[in-house]
């Protein structure tokens, strides 16, 4: 019996995987009998034991957790603070500001991630809500959920998977495994045993997978794996033990930014307290109060996400979704991307793109998808030019092309075939894959868009036929009266199929087969030499046909067979549908090879170029052979010629040689030690389990490198979340995929990824832009303010600088409309010639505080002087009494020498938001200053600025009685010198970094040789339309 003991054992991984049993081994292992499935009792108790088969998953965090985590941030409790300290000084519009920002950041934060974790439910979905199942001897429909291993599973076209079964009885079976293991076509099954334990999940053909769907036949399977036990079930577990939760190095560094100024707000108020010997009198507490929210960037994290919300808003408008805000900081340290090849850097779709014929040579087939439009084109050898072959009676008005012309060299020219210059193999051959077909290709009435009907090769097949004006339709039409008599099925066992079609206007009954080469051959005693039948043995014609189909495969083509033959006068008065097939597929004439792939996309290779412009390597990832994955990589430009080459014989190889193509068993047998040794990580990677492409992932990160990754199927879930960027495929893409990334791209298209790369550049220089602005402004009003406490008057009591109030005014006009202003920069234009930022470098560079630090005393002291200059240099020093307090005729000099501060701060912090437009670049010479207007939002922010400025300056009652300062005159000229030194230091400054720090950027020496990759490729491309 079916005992507790024995359900808890593991699956059969520790002695051998259930692919390498026979059903009886199995039996035994499960603890059933197949001819009669399991007893209703015991598979209640396996329920109670393995549990329901379903996805379970940590559960959804509550909105209340979600809300704690966002207001529970070191710089959410500053900003409350500030709330605080506004209100202790009855600030209402600042505080107000303050409590908007804390809203705006809170709320964004928390619809992001009460939207982020959806992939457990989605996986839930994928599973078939009802299976059909054999228990004790009778065939019931129960749950999926309820299902269990021992289970007796049937299984036929239409039906998706429930759980994980070893097949024991199959018929034509063929499943699509498309989002589990990345292959594009449905995969044939069987139920022969295999001997290698660890051969690649896509390989196991005598096992069926679990949200897997059946496209062909049917079959009997015993379930061996349910729930988090099956392959979508460890595809779970592995995103369930992801840990996306780490803080990313921009939160990381305003996190202990925010550390760093509250300490420094902290020790200000102490000194200010100090150098009023601690008389902790109403207005100097005001002012240690307005120098603390002064010294804290309260606008920061808005500015921070607004950029970033405005930054995803663009990529939206570019068929890119962020998810998640983060994203777009990590964007701009991309170094590697790890992209599938089905659907991502292909089309997904089969297309017949080459066919060869024995007396004429290869085909080549224009056009993509399933629209029936392309040229079929072949070259063809031009005859040597004489005088006796000249025809100067040749009508020159003819509209058709002469299939023949004359050449001084015995040159080839490229012929397009048409009906008047087709051959008759050629029409042949193309009536064979139109007939010889079950699928269909239509227009959708709404869109005008063409799809196609049935198996994805025999889509291929009727497009080429269709181009050629001969497909199904056409054939079977009131003109050209063929009629499918009797059809032979594909079979998987012997993989190929066969029809038998009558011409009603000939009266000729033909028998049309397609099938792999090596099983269509030995059905073949001759093959079709132009007009003429060449008898050949079997044998003879597959060695003739060998080089072809190599030349062929190196490509990545998978190549089908297509012969023929005329039905004999005593085959036709047979019924042709009860004959034997082995008695009808012989003596077949060979017409052709045909050639077979998933084209990559047009924009493919012109992004990988433009990714290697960026100093970024890209890395195919895919369950496909080794054969077409390295071909398709070749054309999209992941592998280089030179990467293919033999050093040896100088020849290309089929599969390239070494380490930049390899097979996941190969890579997953290398130790991390081995992986780590290796010169350069392999750029292509076939027959790639989700295992290896975290592997791959982490072998990036231990070189420090910045992964992105794209994928659409299941399979790519564990990878997009291990990844720092995981971007997924809009169009084609699973939910789980979707649910496990940060990026969806809705045009499915390669080229968007380089997009929101640049993108995320722009971003994330934006950001260091106006934290250089907002916290040198900090900064500035910091040092001007501290050192205004030397000031006395005669009492001995401190003479501020500045009042509280206008502290607070001139830091909410100097802080977050610049800031804002600056987050929307564009991009400039050599942003993709720079390598990826070092991930080490960070916000705050060594350069950027120096900048801060240059600026923000420049500011402050430069306003500080001129407070001196006014009161002791253009002044007699008088600091009048109690001017802290309010306006007397002794404090005229000190509120002039105050206003004369305000402009000079609020102007110079305004003027200096231009500055940290170029972090090098020179800002104020003739060219810069007529781009002054570049930025609107920027020059619009200064304008109001300067205007507010102004009238808190000369608005009466608003300057002597709230802001405590007044109008001035004469000392705008102080003011206006002071702002031409300060722009003159910036440029010198500027210009000395230029000279004595290392470029911004460094490549490494991987991102220089896919820098010049990417040089080379644009001068052929330019050598090349220049040669046109």
């Amino acid at each position: 019996m079916f005992g507790k003991d024995k359900a808890k054992r593991p699956a059969a991984t520790e002695t051998r995987p259930y692919h390498c049993m026979d059903i009886e081994r199995i039996q035994s292992e499960l603890d059933v009998n197949v001819s009669t499935g399991l007893a209703p009792s015991d598979a209640e108790q396996r329920l109670t034991v393995h549990g329901p088969n379903e996805m379970r998953g940590g559960g959804r965090p509550s909105a209340f957790k979600i809300l704690i985590r966002q207001l529970a941030n070191l710089m959410t409790l500053i900003l409350i603070a500030a709330v605080a300290i506004a209100f202790a000084i009855k600030d209402w519009i600042e505080a107000g500001v303050v409590i908007g920002v804390i809203i705006l950041n809170t709320a964004v934060g928390f619809v992001q991630e009460f939207k982020a974790e959806k992939t457990m439910d989605s996986l839930r979905k994928m599973t078939s809500p009802t299976s059909r199942v054999l228990r004790s001897g009778h065939q019931i429909v129960v749950p999926t959920v309820d299902l269990v291993p021992g289970d007796v599973i049937y299984l036929e076209s239409g039906d998706v998977v429930g759980a994980d079964c070893r097949l024991f009885e199959v018929l034509n079976l063929e499943t699509d495994e498309a989002l589990l293991t990345g292959e594009a076509l449905p995969i044939a099954k069987t139920v022969d045993t295999f001997d290698d334990p660890e051969l690649p999940l896509g390989d196991r053909i005598n096992l069926s997978f679990a949200s897997t769907t059946v496209t062909k036949g049917r079959a009997k399977a015993v379930i061996y794996a349910t729930g988090m036990s099956s392959e979508v079930g460890k595809i779970a577990k592995k995103l369930m033990e992801t840990n996306k939760a780490k803080k990313t190095p921009l939160q990381k560094a305003l996190d202990k930014m925010s550390w760093v100024l509250l300490g420094v707000a902290i020790v200000s108020m102490l000194i200010v307290f100090g150098a009023n010997k601690f008389k902790i009198k109403n207005e100097v507490l005001l002012y240690a109060i307005g120098l603390a929210i002064a010294t804290i960037p309260e606008g920061l994290i808005a500015v921070v996400t607004l950029t970033m919300s405005l930054g995803v808003h663009t990529l939206a408008k570019k068929r890119a979704l962020v998810r998640k805000l983060v994203a777009l900081e990590s964007l701009g340290s991309i170094t590697n991307i790890c992209s599938d090849k089905t659907g991502t850097l292909t089309q997904s779709k089969m297309v017949l793109v080459r066919a060869w014929l024995p007396a004429e040579g290869f085909f080549r087939i224009a056009g993509l998808g399933f629209e029936p439009v392309g040229e079929v084109t072949k070259k063809q050898r031009l005859e040597p030019l004489t005088d006796a072959r000249i025809n100067f009676a040749q009508d020159s008005t003819s509209g058709e092309k002469n299939s023949r012309v004359a050449s001084d060299d015995g040159s080839e020219e490229t012929v397009v075939v048409n009906a008047s210059n087709m051959s008759a193999s050629l029409r042949r051959i193309a009536q064979g894959a139109a007939l010889c077909n079950m699928s269909e290709i239509r227009t959708d009435n709404e869109t005008g868009y063409w799809y196609g009907i049935g198996d994805p090769t025999e889509i291929a097949l009727q497009v080429f036929a269709s181009k050629l004006e001969m497909g199904k339709p056409t054939l079977t039409n009131d003109d050209n009266q063929w009629k499918l008599v009797c059809e032979y099925p594909f079979d998987s066992s012997i993989k190929r199929m066969s029809v038998v079609a009558h011409n009603a206007v000939t009266g000729e009954k033909v028998l049309f087969l397609k099938g792999a080469t090596e099983r269509v051959v030995p059905c073949c005693t001759g093959r079709q030499d132009g007009e003429q039948v060449s008898s050949m043995l079997p044998d003879h014609l597959q060695e003739y046909l060998d080089p072809q189909i190599q030349e062929m495969a190196r490509d990545g083509l998978r190549v089908l067979s297509i012969a023929y033959r005329y039905l004999t006068p005593a085959e036709e008065s047979l019924d042709m549908s009860k004959t034997d097939r082995e008695e009808v597929e012989v003596n077949m004439t060979f017409l052709g090879l045909v050639g077979i792939y998933d084209p990559p996309r047009p924009e493919s290779m012109p992004s990988v170029m433009e990714c290697y412009r960026a100093g970024i390597q890209v890395t195919m990832l895919t369950g496909d052979h080794p054969q077409t994955a390295a071909a398709i990589a070749r054309q999209v430009g992941i592998l280089q010629d030179e990467d293919d080459i033999d050093s040896k014989t100088g020849e290309h190889q089929a599969i390239p040689l070494g380490p930049l193509v390899m097979t996941a068993r190969e890579f997953d047998r290398l130790s991390d030690e081995e992986i780590d040794a290796l010169p350069e990580l392999p750029h292509v990677i076939a027959r790639c389990s989700p295992d290896t492409k975290v592997k791959m992932i982490e072998a990036m990160h231990r070189r420090n490198g910045i992964v992105a990754m794209t994928g659409d199927g299941v399979n790519d879930s564990p990878s997009l979340k291990f990844a720092d960027v995981g971007i997924a495929m809009g169009l084609t893409g699973s939910d789980v995929a979707k649910q496990a990334s940060e990026i969806i791209l809705t045009d499915d298209n390669f080229a968007t990824i380089v997009r929101a790369i640049r993108e995320g550049r722009r971003v994330f220089s934006n950001i260091q832009r106006f934290c250089c602005a907002l916290i040198s402004g900090n900064v500035a009003e910091l040092v001007c303010l501290i050192i205004g406490l030397a000031f006395k008057d005669k009492l001995g009591e401190t003479v501020f600088p500045l009042s509280p109030v206008a502290i607070l005014v001139n830091n909410l006009l100097t802080g977050t409309p610049p800031a804002m202003a600056l987050g929307v920069e564009k991009a400039w234009p050599t942003i993709m010639d720079e390598p990826p930022r070092s991930p080490s470098s960070g916000l705050f560079t060594w350069e950027v505080q120096g900048d801060i630090i240059f600026y923000g005393f420049g500011i402050g002291l430069l306003s500080i002087s001129n407070f001196w200059l006014v009161m002791n240099g253009f002044g007699d020093g008088n600091m009048g009494e109690e001017c802290n307090h309010g306006y007397s005729d002794s404090c005229d000099l000190v509120f002039r020498a105050r206003g004369t501060v305000f402009a000079t701060l609020t102007l110079g912090i305004l003027l200096h938001a231009y500055n940290c437009r170029r972090i090098r670049g020179p800002m104020w010479n003739w060219h810069m200053i007529k781009r002054v207007h570049e930025n609107r939002f920027l020059f619009a922010g200064v304008v109001c600025g300067t205007v507010l400025c102004l009238l808190c300056m000369y608005v009466p009652g608003l300057n002597t009685a709230v802001l405590k300062m007044k109008g001035i005159s004469w000392e705008w000229g102080i003011v206006l010198i002071t702002l031409l030194i300060f722009l003159i230091l910036s440029e010198l400054y500027k210009f000395a970094k230029r000279k004595l720090c290392k470029p911004l950027s460094v490549a490494t020496e991987e991102q220089g040789r896919l820098q010049r990759i990417w040089t080379e490729n644009t001068l052929a491309s330019s050598t090349g339309g220049l040669s046109k």
